[in-house]
């Protein structure tokens, strides 16, 4: 079910291991598995080849019984850049593909326009890597440190170009604040050296993988969106999901 720009790789890392929900990509969601549903809407988003990228025979089969691509990789990775990057090396060992995408396999309600939207930034300027964030509405999620921050400089009609994320409050003052959606698109190259790197100083003090990009020196530009795409990490996040989804 590939389809879209055959420069652009859309990968959904996935595993089975989950502390606070097991099984999470495999979880029931309107009939259809939490990891098929996203790969789906990836597939919708029409941006290019889409693959999920796993550890886990189970979930390689569940996503190639609904006609998905799925690569099998590594079961040691520390993160999922790591894997994302494996599964891009096999799928692409020429290196054709110069962006690649990293959709989360835990964000079933995600639209297909919020996935192109993700991309656009690269088109734009020089950066290395783009995400994605949406203004704070809430108050109480401006002082959640769940909540993570990206402080940014506007670079033009719904981009900012990014200075910082932190779970902290901020910046100080007037103005909007940003809720960081923990999607990226990345120059390929920038993701080679990204995965190269150790951990971070930042990276480890906020526990925010991407900080490791910014301390590195790469640039990360920022389209704003309009909604957060639902995220699930625990059982109350799965019963929200599968309320929203269920069938009208």
């Amino acid at each position: 079910m590939a389809a879209g720009s055959e420069h652009t790789l859309v990968i959904i890392p996935a595993r089975l291991a989950s502390a606070r929900l097991p099984n999470k990509p495999l979880a029931d969601i309107a009939g259809e598995p939490m990891v098929v549903r996203v790969a789906r809407q990836a597939a919708l988003a029409d941006v290019g080849r889409v693959a999920v990228a796993t550890d886990s025979l189970e979930i390689a089969d569940v996503v190639r019984a609904a006609g998905f691509e799925a690569v099998m990789t590594r079961d040691d990775h520390q993160s999922g850049s790591d894997r994302v990057f494996e599964a891009a090396t096999i799928m692409d060992p020429d290196a054709k593909a110069g962006i690649i995408l990293n959709v989360q396999g835990d964000i079933p309600a995600i639209e297909p326009e919020t996935i192109r939207r993700s991309v656009l930034p690269l088109a734009a300027s020089a950066a290395d890597l783009a995400t994605l964030a949406v203004e704070i509405v809430d108050e109480a999620e401006k002082t959640n440190p769940n909540i993570v921050k990206v402080i940014g400089t506007p670079i033009g009609d719904g981009l900012l170009r990014a200075l910082y994320f932190t779970r902290a409050t901020a910046p100080y003052g007037e103005g909007p604040l940003y809720h960081h959606i923990g999607l990226y698109a990345w120059r390929r190259p920038a993701l080679q050296r990204f995965v190269s790197l150790r951990p971070s100083t930042l990276e480890k003090r906020e526990s925010l993988e991407q900080l490791r990009a910014l301390e590195d020196g790469m640039r990360i530009d920022v389209a704003i969106v309009d909604s957060v795409p639902l995220g699930v990490d625990t059982p109350a996040d799965l019963a929200r999901a599968r309320q929203i989804l269920a069938p009208k």
